[in-house]
C-alpha cells in the first residue's frame, strides 16, 4: 500500500512525543510522513504480535494479557494523532489518506484477531481463568479480551475468515467515504444574504454570519451554513420563510446534495455487509450483534426503552403542533406548520409563554463565562484544577491546551480543547483522547481533548452561545471527565472504554451542573455588565425547560428508531424509501424532521461506533436522572460523599466491571424511565396525567 522508507519511530515527532506533559509538537510533524510512519508502526505492531503469540511457555498474564495490551504504541501514537486531524482539521491528503488507512487498519487488526497461535493462548487463559490468582479488574479484562477476538473472527475458518476479512476491510472504505460526502456538502453549502435580508435578526447572529462570510470570501454580507451554530439560531430568528426553507432543505438533505455527495448507495452497501458479518459470527442480525456485550442486551430491551417513549412524545408534539398553529394564524399565516417554520414558530411561543427568548439570554452564555463555570464545577465535585497554559499549542491556532491538576496540586493530565467551527472539521462535537490514562508497567497520564462547532465571531469580540450549546460544552466536558479521572490498571478499560449504552452516563450527567442555581449565579454573568443572571431571568429559564421537548423527543427517538429498524432486520436495498415508509409507520410528524436522517447519519454509517447503538444516549438519560437525584436528594447538588461515590464508581472506574454493578454500587439499584420522562415533561401534558 505504502512506499517503503527507514522510520526510526523511537525518535520520529509521530510516534515520540516530547512537548510537555508529553503531548506531541504539532508543528514539527509533516504530513506527508504519515504514510511511512504508518506502514513502519503497523510492522512493528505485527512483530510484538507474533512474538507474544511464538511464545511456547504456557500462557499467563504476565506473558500474554500484559504484552498484548501495550503492544503498538507507536500504532496508537500516531492513530491518535491522524485521526484527531481527519476529524478536526483535515486537508484533501489527509482525506485521501484516510481512504487508504481505513481499510488498511481494519485488515491490520482483523489478521491479528485472526491470529491463531495468538488466540490460542488467549484462549487457554480464558478457559482456565477459574483457577487463575487475579483480581477482578485483570478478569475483565481477560473476559473482554477473549470475547473481542470471538467476536473479530477468530474462530471462523476457511473462506469464512477470508470474507470476514474482506468485509471489514470494505465496511471501513465505506465508512470514511460517508464521512467525507457529508463533510463536502456541510463544507461548500452556504445561503449567502445581503444587510436587508439579516434585518431584524440577533446582533450576535449577525455577527456570526458576517465573520462566516469574512471566512468564505464574501465580506460584507452574511452567510449561513449547515453548522448547527449557525443554522439552528437562524431557523429560530428568519422572519424569511424562503430562507429558512432553503436552509432546512440543504439541512435535512446533507450527505445527498449532489450526485457527488450521495451517500444513499453506501447506506445500502453498508447495511448488506454488516447483517453479512453479524451472521457469519451466528447472529440473527447486526443489531442483535452489536447489543449482546451492552446493558441492553436484545433490540427487544431497547424498544422496550423507546417505544413508550415515542408515543408520549407524539402526543406532546401535536398538542404543541396545535398550538404553534394557533400562535402563526394569529400573525397571518394560515399555512399549516411545516418543517422549516417549527424552530421559528417553537420560539415565538416560548417567548409568549415563558417571556423568555435566545437574545434574551444569550449575552450571560458568553463562552468564557460556560467555561469557567464548567470547569469549577469540576473543582467543586472532584478536586481539580484546570490551568490554561497559552504558550502550548495543539494541531491549530484555535486549540487551548490546560493543565489539569488533582486538589493537591500534582498533575493528573492535559487537556485540550478546540471550540469553533471551520470548513476543515466536521460537524458535531465529540470528545477523544491522544493518550488514555493507565497503571501498567508504569502507567501514563491521559491527554484528552473536546471538539465542538461553535460560531467562531470577529476578532476582539465574545461568542455568545445558546442554552443546547452550552449543555453541548458541559456534555462533552463530562466525557473528558470519565478518561481524566480515570484510574485504572489496564489500557483497554480507561475511561471512557465501556458498553455504549454506559458511555454517555457521565456525560450527559453532567449537564445537570449548568442550571445549579449556584453555578449560574457565580458564572453565567452578563457579557458587558458582569451582572449576574437576575433571579426572574433564571426561573423562566426554569419554568421553561420542558418547554420544546416533544419537538426534541421526537426527532431524537425517529433516528434512533430507525437505526434499530435498519439494523434488527433484512437489510434495506432502497435505504431511503426504507426511511419514509418506516416514518410513515411510525407515525411521525409530518413536520419534525429526524434529527439526523439517513444520507448524514454519521453516528451509525461514518464507522459503526453508535451502529444499533444510537438508542444509548436515552438509556444513559435514564441513568443520568436518577443519578442526579441523588443529589437533590441530600439537598445539595455537590454533596461530597455523593460526589466521592460518582467519582470512584462511574468516572474512575473505567470497564473494570460490569456496568450495572457499577451503578448499582453507586445509587444502590438500577433505576427505571420515570425520572428521564419526568426530567423531559412526557409523563404531563399541559397539567395532566398522559
Amino acid at each position: 500500500m505504502m512506499t517503503k522508507r527507514s522510520i526510526d519511530l523511537a525518535a520520529h515527532p509521530l510516534t515520540n512525543w516530547t512537548g510537555e506533559h508529553g503531548l506531541p509538537d504539532y508543528a514539527a510533524i509533516d504530513q506527508a510522513d504519515f504514510e511511512p510512519v504508518f506502514e513502519a508502526a503497523m510492522a512493528a505492531h505485527l512483530n510484538e504480535i507474533d512474538a507474544i503469540a511464538a511464545n511456547d511457555d504456557e500462557a499467563t498474564v504476565e506473558n500474554t494479557l500484559k504484552p498484548l495490551e501495550l503492544a503498538g504504541e507507536a500504532l496508537s501514537r500516531i492513530s491518535a494523532i491522524f485521526w484527531g486531524l481527519a476529524g478536526a482539521d483535515t486537508n484533501p491528503h489527509i482525506q485521501e489518506l484516510e481512504r487508504k488507512l481505513s481499510p488498511a487498519m481494519s485488515r491490520h487488526f482483523t489478521a491479528i484477531a485472526m491470529n491463531e497461535r495468538l488466540f490460542a493462548r488467549v484462549d487457554a487463559l480464558w478457559e482456565k481463568r477459574s483457577g487463575l490468582d487475579i483480581d477482578g479488574e485483570t478478569a475483565e479484562v481477560l473476559e473482554k479480551t477473549w470475547k473481542s477476538f470471538v467476536r473479530a473472527g477468530a474462530k471462523l475458518e476457511g473462506a469464512d475468515r477470508e470474507r470476514f476479512a474482506e468485509i471489514g476491510a470494505r465496511l471501513a472504505e465505506l465508512g470514511a467515504a460517508f464521512g467525507q460526502n457529508v463533510l463536502k456538502d456541510e463544507a461548500e453549502w452556504e445561503l449567502v444574504l445581503d444587510e436587508a435580508d439579516v434585518a431584524g435578526l440577533p446582533s450576535d447572529l449577525t455577527a456570526a454570519m458576517a465573520s462566516t462570510a469574512e471566512a468564505r470570501g464574501h465580506e460584507g454580507r452574511y452567510v449561513v451554513t449547515l453548522s448547527r451554530s449557525l443554522y439552528e439560531p437562524f431557523m429560530q430568528a428568519s422572519d424569511k420563510p424562503e430562507f429558512r426553507q432553503a436552509a432546512y432543505r440543504a439541512f435535512t438533505n446533507r450527505g445527498s446534495l449532489s450526485e457527488d455527495t450521495d451517500n444513499t448507495p453506501i447506506i445500502a452497501e453498508t447495511l448488506k455487509l454488516r447483517d453479512e458479518k453479524a451472521k457469519l459470527l451466528g447472529y440473527g442480525s447486526f443489531a442483535a450483534f452489536k447489543l449482546d456485550n451492552t446493558m441492553a442486551k436484545t433490540p427487544d430491551r431497547v424498544m422496550g426503552l423507546l417505544e413508550p417513549v415515542w408515543e408520549r412524545a407524539k402526543v406532546v408534539a401535536e398538542s404543541d403542533r396545535q398550538a404553534l398553529g394557533q400562535l402563526a394564524a394569529a400573525a397571518g399565516q394560515n399555512a399549516e406548520i411545516a418543517g422549516a417554520d417549527w424552530r421559528y414558530w417553537q420560539e415565538k411561543l416560548r417567548a409568549e409563554r415563558f417571556a423568555l427568548d435566545e437574545a434574551e439570554l444569550k449575552p450571560y452564555l458568553a463562552l468564557e463565562r460556560v467555561i469557567e463555570a464548567c470547569f469549577d464545577v469540576a473543582r467543586r465535585l472532584f478536586g481539580l484544577q484546570m490551568v490554561e497554559r497559552p504558550d502550548l499549542n495543539g494541531w491549530h491556532e484555535d486549540v487551548r491546551v490546560f493543565e489539569v491538576r488533582d486538589a493537591d496540586g500534582g498533575l493528573r493530565g492535559a487537556f485540550l480543547a478546540d471550540y469553533f467551527n471551520r470548513p476543515s472539521k466536521r460537524s458535531g462535537a465529540w470528545m477523544s483522547r491522544l493518550q488514555s490514562a493507565h497503571k501498567l508497567d508504569g502507567g501514563q497520564k491521559p491527554i484528552i481533548y473536546n471538539v465542538m462547532n461553535f460560531a467562531k465571531p470577529k476578532a476582539g469580540q465574545p461568542a455568545l452561545l445558546s442554552m443546547d450549546e452550552a449543555r453541548t460544552l458541559f456534555h462533552e466536558f463530562g466525557h473528558a471527565l470519565h478518561g481524566l479521572l480515570s484510574e485504572v490498571t489496564w489500557p483497554s478499560i480507561s475511561g471512557t472504554s465501556v458498553s455504549r449504552d454506559f458511555v454517555e452516563l457521565p456525560s450527559q450527567l453532567y449537564e445537570h451542573w449548568l442550571t445549579v442555581p449556584e453555578i449560574m449565579q457565580s458564572h453565567l454573568r452578563h457579557v458587558r455588565t458582569g451582572e449576574p443572571m437576575p433571579q426572574n431571568l433564571m426561573d423562566k429559564l426554569k419554568a421553561a425547560q420542558d418547554f420544546g421537548q416533544g419537538f426534541a423527543t421526537v426527532e431524537f427517538t425517529a433516528s434512533a428508531l430507525m437505526d434499530m429498524k435498519y439494523h434488527a432486520g433484512t437489510p434495506a436495498d432502497d435505504p431511503i424509501a426504507f426511511e419514509a415508509e418506516t416514518m410513515e409507520a411510525l407515525g411521525k410528524p409530518e413536520a419534525i424532521a429526524m434529527r439526523h436522517r439517513s444520507p448524514h447519519f454519521q453516528h451509525i454509517f461514518a464507522g459503526d461506533g453508535y451502529s444499533a447503538g444510537y438508542y444509548s444516549y436515552m438509556w444513559s438519560e435514564v441513568l443520568d436522572a436518577d443519578a442526579f437525584e441523588a443529589f437533590t436528594e441530600t439537598g445539595d447538588p455537590f454533596n461530597p460523599q455523593i460526589a466521592e461515590k460518582l467519582r470512584e464508581h462511574i468516572y474512575a472506574a473505567g470497564g473494570s466491571a460490569d456496568p450495572e454493578r457499577l451503578y448499582s454500587a453507586f445509587r444502590g439499584q438500577m433505576p427505571n424511565p420515570d425520572a428521564m420522562m419526568r426530567k423531559r415533561g412526557l409523563l404531563t401534558e399541559a397539567g395532566r396525567e398522559i
